[in-house]
């Protein structure tokens, strides 16, 4: 598997991925991006909370490494079950699975532009 780490841009363009796993990566950062934080308007990519997409176009398989805003968030247990639903639903992935991570911690900083805008802080 290769990862794209999340950055404001989207996914990144790493020249060692072939085409199907670029191609990939973009429609589960899409279907990240329709999976929003249940206490802050935003979509979980866009907020930062996505740290890590691994995926083997090959197999079908998507792992991901990702956060919360703050380690009690009261949606811990159910979360990562809601955003594997939502990659799972990505045509070709027939494996999702998401890892709740905690280092580095999220802040604010870790927003899109997008994000900050639609909340008002730029």
């Amino acid at each position: 598997m290769t990862d794209t780490a999340h950055n404001e841009a989207g996914a990144a363009a790493e020249p060692d991925k072939s085409l199907e796993q670029r191609l990939l990566e973009e429609q589960v950062v899409a279907a990240l991006r329709n999976v929003y934080d249940p206490e802050i308007p935003v979509n979980i990519y866009d907020l930062g909370l996505i740290y890590r997409i691994d995926s083997d176009p090959a197999a079908g398989k998507v792992r991901i490494e990702m956060t919360l805003t703050a380690p009690g968030c009261p949606v811990a247990q159910t979360f990562p079950c809601t955003v594997e639903c939502a990659v799972r639903e990505v045509p070709g992935v027939r494996e999702a699975k998401v890892e709740l991570v905690w280092d580095p911690p999220w802040s604010q900083e870790r927003m899109s532009e997008a994000a900050r805008l639609q909340l008002g802080m730029l």
